[in-house]
């Protein structure tokens, strides 16, 4: 299938998501005011700011894009009123009740339809260990979680499965901790939490798999820009890249290297992907990255490769469809617990549309190149990955892909289509 778009130009994406989130975490447990530019103005990032508002965190919104937020310290959160609404958040969930399970209160967080049916146990069980007092629906398995907080005990816990979301979560109730909390993981996970507490002077150490915090009393205020999402330029990297003829220019793109996992894998596949004017802005590096159309041939995932581009498989099997060959995607099984069940959404809507593929219990194959035929909508399931996922794939084919529920877009990616429309016009 050889696209029939060409994309010129250039463009910029909207802040890391992941880094947005735990900015405005930390900073709220920080002692003076915080500074975040950059920051991605999305509903998902916003249920972040009003979970800690909710908490009593001055969050002082300077611009869009830049917030200005009075930190309470590590002790001085308030009990909430109400029930914390997380949305579609799986991230303001899940890290969210590493700090909850501290406090020296009850808390209730919840979520919309999307996030209640997702699973937390992976939270819940070690923070368990350390002490905390957390039940939910379905036996202590879903949302919503009625969390006492209280003190919490150091642990050593060895994650089953990499999680940025979990080690987070847990390293964040370090902070509160009696002893030191190591969190050991299978294959390393995105480090922006390290980073960003490492900065703000707490104790974080790291040795191989396993990075450890120590007990804190203080967090120094944060001041940082955030990086452009790199999830998010996967898009329109992917777009560029499967349409021969095609030069676009990313700027300003976090490149930290627990996050590229889908520049190397698209680099394997022939994708001709530069990045230049590299240089390092609030402790994460950051590059433009430049990308010219070619062939593509197919690719073999490994679990191994799977945590540095987690977010990234559904963007990929767009690019396999436009490869030569079948790729394979193993070891994903974290994908069954995202915002939908990602590998069985992928696979019924490439189904749908005549592009040959299955899955594994741990991933997927796609073959390609394949033709698109639309046959009707693709459901999204309510997913902002998949929804931009398949607009990409008709925007790349020429062919119109209908899509529902692309409300969800906004999520993460708000002011995605009109950027979309402008260069595929």
């Amino acid at each position: 299938m050889s696209g029939k778009t060409v994309v010129r130009g250039e463009l910029s994406v909207p802040g890391d998501k992941s880094i947005s989130h735990r900015a405005v975490m930390v900073a709220a447990l920080a002692t003076g005011v915080s500074r975040v530019g950059g920051f991605l103005h999305a509903a998902d990032t916003l249920s972040t700011v009003g979970m800690m508002r909710a908490l009593g965190a001055r969050i002082e919104e300077v611009s869009p894009t830049e917030l200005r937020i009075e930190g309470l310290g590590l002790r001085g959160l308030v009990e909430p009123a109400d029930v914390i609404d997380a949305g579609n958040s799986g991230t303001t969930i899940r890290i969210g009740s590493g700090i909850l399970a501290a406090q020296p209160f009850l808390s209730v967080i919840t979520g919309d339809r999307y996030l209640r049916r997702r699973p937390m146990g992976r939270v819940i069980d070690p923070l368990a260990r350390m002490g905390a007092s957390i039940l939910g629906r379905d036996g202590n398995r879903l949302p919503p979680l009625c969390i006492r907080g209280g003190p919490l005990r150091g642990i050593r816990y060895e994650m089953p499965v990499a999680s940025a979301q979990v080690k987070s979560s847990l390293l964040l109730a370090g902070l509160y901790a009696d002893s030191p909390v190591t969190v050991v993981e299978p294959k390393r996970s995105r480090d922006h939490t390290e980073r960003m507490l490492a900065a703000m002077g707490a104790g974080v150490a790291r040795d191989g798999n396993a990075v450890t915090v120590a007990p804190c009393e203080r967090l120094d205020p944060l001041v940082m820009t955030v990086p452009g999402d790199l999830s998010s330029a996967a898009f329109f990297l992917v777009l560029a890249a499967v349409t021969p003829g095609s030069s676009l220019t990313v700027r300003g793109v976090g490149v930290n290297p627990f996050r590229t996992g889908i520049l190397d894998v698209l680099r394997g596949m022939g994708a001709d992907i530069r990045q230049v004017g590299e240089r390092v802005e609030g402790g994460e590096p950051v590059a433009d990255l430049v990308v010219q159309g070619a062939e593509l041939v197919a690719a073999r995932v490994g679990p191994e490769e799977v945590p540095g581009l987690i977010d990234e498989v559904p963007i990929l099997c767009v690019a396999a469809a436009f490869a030569a060959g079948r790729t394979e995607i193993r070891g994903a099984v974290e994908l069954r617990v995202k915002e939908s069940d990602r590998i069985a959404a992928m696979v019924d809507c490439l189904s749908s549309l005549g592009i040959p593929c299955g899955e594994y219990p741990d991933g997927l194959w796609v073959e390609g190149p394949a033709g698109v035929s639309p046959a009707g909508p693709c459901d999204s399931r309510g997913d902002h990955r998949i929804a931009m996922s398949l607009r990409i794939l008709g925007a790349a084919a020429g062919v119109r892909v209908e899509v529902t529920d692309v409300d969800c877009i906004d999520t993460s990616f708000p002011g995605f289509q009109p950027l979309l429309e402008g260069l595929t016009r």
